[in-house]
């Protein structure tokens, strides 16, 4: 039978999924693990879109006084009936997400704290008028409450100390430690550095963080989840009683992502058993600890997608719902090393390296090793093991990913060949009079100092859609030029059309792979299909009437160009 829970896209609220009929892949063990074996701070990182909220959400709901027991009926954590007798519904909770605070300056993400800071502090209105707290005691609550609406946003001293003194007065209300949560702690961070501020917002969040986590006697304890693992000299100076758990430790490494079970039985829930091979191959790969994760965004929209459409394809969800700067900021500082470390991983192969646990996001721009570690932590690359000397053997974790590395190469090369005019306006030249030579040796050049995709797990099309967008991006520059791709023509589709005003002239490009490395049968092929497939009709229909036919071969770096 199946299944007719609705499946919760974009929704990271564990309540709203329990109690309105979504799916729920069961991760209620990491309460467990947490209450045996949890310290009093506790950092988890991981890449975005892996569930971090949504388990946030759902520690919350199960550590909050007034716990709503029937939420978790039937989830794993019900079987160990000591820890909920002792520990659920138990404590005050304080649950920020600063996933939202971003801004062009300080100011203005700043304000964003403090906004999200006031309406936490709102859910405990109570305490205004609590007879258990003293006058001066009420009146810093409102302190804080104000943050929210404005009146005393640039109060520094307040704002700091906001989540110690939150801690505080519910401790002295209900006489039981404040549990406190702090979901995507980096965020602010990454939008700072992005922005220019990021001295400023260090600063900030070292000061609001130091006094709520290290000097808090009225903490129970405190969970934080991020992307990235800031380095304790930059944010959490002088916590010792904080534990990091990244992708590296093995301990928690199912509480993330999907595992490969989580997502067979969700595709036989629903009846997608059939798409177990795509799921795969497209969203799975990552390496948390020991245990083999897919991303949870990617199972969830594909799925999704076959509810609606039962012949839908794979997308590339997540890389699609994440910022990738950090993927062009890596492309962009490349050089002709990183270049050829790039393509081997887009061919599958792994590549050695150290990776820093920890880093500054001042420190990310420093040397490309750096950003080798930031591409790691962030999910775009992943490791199957290390060598004897503790190198890590980084690979592109999945389909979906190598998509968005190809998708970042064609950008950059675009950006890059726009601003050579000069050569570009010898290639076009060169391709009208039939200069086999000049367009070799210019495209020859370009192939040299792109990143080519040499991908051994792709067929042979998909490497010829590769030499054809970056042929296609060259001839772009000519804005007089009517350029089509893969328009039908004859008896099929030709790869690339020219119609040139000068002369009416028409130009018919054929791209081959030459896998066995053979360029010239490659490129007999390739004017052979032009001819019994009439690619030049479309162009006689157009009123071109001068016809010139390309064959053109690539592999790897070199390419062959023959003109019939």
């Amino acid at each position: 039978m199946v299944n007719t829970l609705k499946l919760p896209v974009g929704i990271d609220s564990f309540e709203k999924i329990r109690k309105n009929g979504f799916y729920y892949v069961d991760k209620t063990k990491l309460i467990e693990r947490l209450v045996e074996t949890g310290g009093e701070v506790t950092l988890f990182t991981r890449p975005r879109r892996f569930g971090k909220t949504l388990n946030m959400s759902m520690l919350r709901t199960f550590f909050e006084m007034g716990a709503d027991a029937s939420l978790f009926e039937g989830l794993y954590i019900t079987k160990n009936k000591a820890i909920c007798e002792e520990y659920m519904g138990r404590y005050p909770v304080i649950f920020l997400s600063l996933k939202s605070v971003e801004g062009l300056d300080f100011e203005a993400a700043r304000y964003r704290i403090t906004e999200l800071i006031g309406i936490e502090a709102e859910r405990f209105g109570f305490l205004a008028e609590s007879e258990f707290l003293s006058e001066n005691e009420r009146e810093r609550y409102k302190a804080i409450i104000a943050l929210h609406n404005g009146m005393n946003a640039m109060d520094e001293k307040t704002l700091i100390s906001s989540l110690q003194v939150l801690s505080q007065l519910l401790y002295k209300h209900f006489g039981q430690k404040t549990v406190i949560l702090i979901d995507e702690y980096d965020v602010p961070l990454d939008k700072a550095f992005q922005n220019g501020y990021y001295r400023e917002m260090v600063s900030l969040i070292r000061g609001l963080f130091g006094m709520a986590l290290k000097t808090n006697n009225c903490l129970q304890f405190a969970v934080l989840t991020g992307c990235m693992r800031i380095s304790k000299e930059s944010i959490f100076t002088g916590l010792n009683n904080f534990e990091v758990l990244s992708i590296l430790n093995a301990q928690y490494d199912e509480s993330f992502g999907f595992t490969d079970a989580e997502v067979e039985r969700i595709l036989n829930d629903y009846n997608f058993k059939d798409h177990y091979l795509e799921m795969k191959e497209w969203y799975d790969g990552y390496q948390f600890g020991n245990t083999d994760i897919y991303c949870p965004w990617d199972v969830i929209q594909y799925c999704k997608s076959l509810c609606v459409d039962a012949t839908a394809v794979p997308q590339d969800f997540w890389s699609n719902s994440s910022g990738n700067a950090i993927v062009r900021r890596f492309i962009d500082k490349a050089d002709v090393s990183t270049k050829n470390e790039i393509e081997r991983l887009i061919a599958g192969e792994s590549i050695e390296k150290d990776v820093s646990p920890e880093l500054t996001y001042d420190e990310i721009d420093k040397n490309i090793e750096n950003l080798w570690s930031v591409l790691f932590t962030t999910g775009y690359l992943t490791h199957k093991g290390r060598t004897e000397s503790g190198k890590y053997r980084l690979v592109i974790p999945n389909r979906e990913v190598r998509n968005l590395f190809v998708k970042k190469i064609k950008e950059w090369f675009s950006d890059v060949s726009k601003s050579d005019g000069k050569t570009l306006e010898e290639l076009s030249s060169a391709f009208v009079k039939k200069d086999t030579e000049k367009i070799e040796q210019i495209f020859g050049d370009y192939l040299w100092n792109t990143i080519s995709i040499r991908d051994t797990a792709v067929a042979k099309e998909k490497k010829e859609n590769f030499y054809h967008g970056i042929l296609l991006g060259l001839l772009g520059y000519k804005s007089s030029w009517l350029i089509k791709s893969n328009a039908e023509s004859g008896i099929g589709y030709s790869d690339i059309l020219v119609e040139v005003p000068v002369d009416r002239t028409g130009i018919v490009i054929e791209l081959k792979y030459a896998e066995d490395g053979d360029l010239d049968a490659a490129c007999e092929k390739a004017l052979q299909q032009i001819e019994e497939k009439d690619y030049v009709a479309k162009l006689k229909q157009d009123g071109m009437k001068n016809f010139i036919r390309y064959g053109i071969a690539c592999f790897k770096k070199v390419c062959k160009v023959v003109v019939e």
